[in-house]
């Protein structure tokens, strides 16, 4: 989600078409996954898994697969490989195709997490572990369903992690030992929502979503500020919470699998939340595979059956919703990951076609402006060829991965 973690692409707010055959600057092989790359200092970072076991399997189907999660990265204008880190892996989860979390870069370090929970740093320069844990062992717990998949965060000297486990459900390591400084809570399941900051009540608070709860803590102690119930249905909670500041009021959202919602207001002058509304059926949106944004008091998002809207905080009402840009009818998990263009009101959005289109969006609808194709859908889901792994963008370029390939396309001159 870039920097800021807000989905906000900054250089290249010139940017009014696509090329109707985009140039490949280059392509180099990979292997299966759903982590997108991460750029940085000159460098492409991925994740992936290589094995000889079909990992085309059903939804909520937990099987085991043997195979080996690798650590790639390449140099970010030739693609040439610079070093690589692998380790053996053996998968209990569903969609076992690969890893799940974009590396995460830090300095001189880049940090990865697997999908069974084994957590590395990295020196940059030549891929030397500073320091390793496997949070399923160190901690007594095992992977969710779909295995691990919450991105830790960089704050300040701490890396945070959703873990699991028994009182650790969320666990703060130090970044330059792994060195653990707090853990705190304890759920039915991880859950996959990444650990979020956000300003309210003069300070900063931690969000953690967990299945059975919404969370607000100290991010420096782990100490719980408040909590609020919340039921998710099969551990499907995803999306990082979103603040949604209307008219010098500031709401907290968060929505799941299964019209799941729940909106919370924000105390101006101390960190506490009040319960506005909750599972709403025809309010609200129900993200899958792609975090929603706010754009002045509205979040664009695409909902769990693949339509892209626009919600209404903080009443909830759907100002509109479309198919578009993925299909003339909705998809179920139907998936395109979303950026916006500096301040515009124009987006970036790849689809799980592999097409990246150029749209317009406000308040009054969805308008596509462009289309270009810059990969093939290689993965399986629901009956149909998808590519579920969310690009970078980077000096007016987009690198973007499938289960063959990473690709990096040029979007401006």
């Amino acid at each position: 989600m870039g920097n800021q973690r807000d989905n906000v692409l900054r250089d290249v707010a010139q940017l009014e078409d696509l090329p109707s055959q985009p140039e490949v600057a280059w392509r180099s092989e990979l292997d299966g996954g759903y982590a997108g790359p991460a750029v940085g200092g000159g460098r492409v970072f991925v994740t992936d898994y290589v094995t000889s076991n079909d990992v085309s399997v059903a939804n909520f189907e937990r099987n085991e697969f043997s195979g080996i999660e690798r650590v790639l990265c390449f140099d970010q204008a030739s693609g040439k490989l610079q070093w690589k880190h692998e380790y053996p892996v053996k998968y209990t989860v569903s969609y076992p195709a690969g890893p799940r979390c974009t590396p995460t870069i830090d300095d001189d370090r880049v940090y990865t997490l697997g999908t069974e929970g084994d957590l590395f740093c990295f020196r940059v320069t030549d891929g030397s572990v500073v320091w390793s844990r496997n949070l399923r062992e160190d901690f007594n717990t095992k992977a969710a369903l779909w295995g691990y998949a919450s991105h830790p965060l960089i704050d300040g000297d701490r890396l945070i992690c959703v873990v699991g486990g028994e009182g650790s459900h969320m666990v703060a390591f130090d970044k330059k030992t792994g060195d653990e400084i707090w853990r705190q809570g304890t759920a039915p399941e991880q859950g996959y929502v990444p650990p979020t900051i956000i300003e309210a009540g003069g300070v900063r608070q931690l969000i953690s979503g967990r299945p059975d709860a919404i969370a607000s803590l100290d991010p420096e102690t782990g100490k719980t500020y408040w909590s609020v119930p919340y039921e998710a249905t099969n551990g499907s909670i995803i999306m990082s919470p979103v603040t949604v500041d209307v008219d010098g009021t500031k709401y907290l959202y968060i929505g799941g699998y299964d019209k799941k919602n729940l909106l919370l207001k924000l105390d101006p002058d101390k960190p506490a939340a009040t319960w506005v509304w909750q599972d709403e059926v025809k309010q609200g949106i129900s993200p899958v595979n792609v975090q929603p944004l706010v754009v002045d008091g509205i979040i664009y998002g695409l909902d769990q059956k693949g339509t892209l809207m626009a919600v209404e905080i903080p009443s909830g009402d759907r100002l509109w919703e479309t198919s578009q840009p993925l299909a003339e009818r909705p998809l179920g998990t139907g998936t395109a990951f979303i950026v916006r263009i500096d301040s515009t009101d124009r987006f970036l959005m790849f689809t799980e076609m592999g097409d990246l289109v150029l749209g317009q969006m406000d308040r009054s609808g969805f308008k596509e402006l462009d289309r270009a194709n810059v990969i093939q859908p290689t993965g399986t889901a629901f009956g149909r060829k998808v590519v579920w792994s969310a690009p970078a963008y980077a000096d007016g370029k987009m690198f973007v991965r499938n289960d063959k390939e990473i690709v990096c396309v040029r979007l401006t001159p």
